[in-house]
């Protein structure tokens, strides 16, 4: 199970989104695995992701070297096109760094790259959304954003502040996209996503 299987958003939008987790598995393959997970983040940079971070020291894509010299146990990356997303895996196939990798987005997007990589899946898992009192829930656009952070730090108010300080010229989206991005502790917030979702809102 993962925390970024709960992502919202239509086919379009979630089309520019895919999120990548190297994870070691306790008692089994902890022992060297810092450097491979360090190693992991180095060769996502390669492909130009719109973010990448670890538990240890959070995202950004301004202090690349710091979330990677601070990696430990996870390393994340997130991309906005498939194209990445397959180049990425023929990588990582070929580095055969012995942890697990995980992969998000639309199943058969993902499916696809896979593939172009020449490799299959293991294991496939599905979110089956979201139940209780939803009423609750802000609305479904704030949520496009929010539930880029997997943990839910990301607060549906500072989400309308940004669209408020976008819409009054303010920050650009882009601005205020990388503003939400360190609420994220994982680094599995796509800051290229978030802009355009952002700046969509602002018009209205």
């Amino acid at each position: 199970m993962t925390h970024t299987l709960h992502r919202r958003g239509n086919a379009q939008s979630l089309s520019e989104d895919y999120v990548f987790i190297m994870i070691q598995a306790m008692g089994h393959n902890t022992e060297g695995s810092t450097p491979k997970v360090q190693q992991f983040l180095r060769m996502a940079l390669k492909h130009k992701p719109t973010n990448i971070g670890s538990v240890t020291r959070g995202g950004m894509m301004d202090k690349t070297d710091e979330v990677i010299a601070n990696a430990e146990k996870i390393g994340h990356a997130v991309f906005d096109n498939p194209e990445a997303v397959s180049a990425f895996l023929s990588d990582l196939k070929q580095a055969d760094l012995g942890l697990s990798v995980v992969v998000s987005g639309i199943f058969e997007n993902v499916d696809k790259c896979i593939g172009k990589a020449g490799l299959k899946h293991h294991t496939a898992n599905f979110s089956l959304g979201t139940y209780g009192k939803t009423e609750k829930l802000p609305p479904y656009e704030i949520l496009e954003v929010a539930t880029m952070c997997g943990h839910a730090l990301i607060a549906a108010n500072l989400v309308r502040a940004m669209v408020d300080d976008i819409s009054k010229g303010r920050k650009t989206s882009e601005q205020a996209a990388k503003l939400l991005a360190p609420n994220c502790a994982c680094g599995v917030f796509n800051i290229a996503r978030a802009a355009k979702l952002l700046a969509e809102m602002a018009k209205k």
